[in-house]
């Protein structure tokens, strides 16, 4: 749980916008992922989290602007963040947590500038490991982590993952694996043999990345 809140989320640099003024990061832990892209963006002057967790949150509130604390779908944190006004959103991680992930995305589109960004980082239920533990070993035992996480209550495919990321209006511009394969990984081998048709099954973790 320690890495799960001090591990900065350096996949999803690569998809922020060039330009960045203002970002909140839903599940920000202790804002570690925020402290990398100040460091990166100097323009960056505002970033704002939420954090469920009180003592990730405070140390979150050492490197960001404002942070929540508390659950997610009971905090009005929308009603203090000028619609239109962010660059980036992101959600690593924290959709599968919610109750209600379409009513979150749903409130957090209208706060992303025309030409910001949702990130979204999902677990793939369709990987290959889970079903074939489900249909030979009848596993589906929740975890202390990973995709049976104890704390996930609701699991997405790569098109579920889709509709969720644009329900709020926006519309997906890219989707890719979390963590690219190496160059002589079986799984790169495989994706390019079968020329991405064998993606959905080995993926872990996708990043979606969606605009207005």
């Amino acid at each position: 749980m320690d890495d799960y809140f001090s591990r900065a989320r350096r996949e999803i640099l690569p998809h922020l916008p060039h330009q960045l003024e203002k970002i909140l990061d839903i599940g920000c832990g202790e804002g570690v992922t925020t402290a990398l892209i100040r460091q990166q963006n100097p323009s960056l002057m505002w970033a704002g989290g939420v954090e469920l967790f009180q003592d990730a949150a405070a140390q979150a509130e050492k490197v960001m602007d404002k942070v929540w604390c508390g659950h997610f779908e009971k905090l009005s944190f929308e009603k203090e963040i000028e619609p239109a006004s962010l660059d980036a959103v992101l959600c690593l991680d924290v959709l599968e947590h919610l109750e209600d992930p379409w009513l979150a995305v749903k409130r957090i589109s209208p706060l992303i500038k025309p030409e910001g960004r949702l990130i979204i980082s999902i677990p793939n239920i369709r990987n290959w490991k889970f079903i074939r533990n489900l249909m030979f070993k009848g596993d589906f035992k929740y975890r202390d982590s990973g995709l049976l996480d104890r704390t996930h209550l609701r699991f997405f495919t790569r098109d579920t993952a889709l509709e969720l990321a644009e329900i709020g209006g926006l519309k997906v511009r890219f989707i890719c694996n979390a963590h690219p394969w190496k160059p002589f990984d079986m799984r790169n081998i495989l994706s390019q043999v079968t020329m991405g048709g064998l993606d959905d099954l080995m993926i872990k973790q996708f990043v979606i990345v969606a605009c207005p």
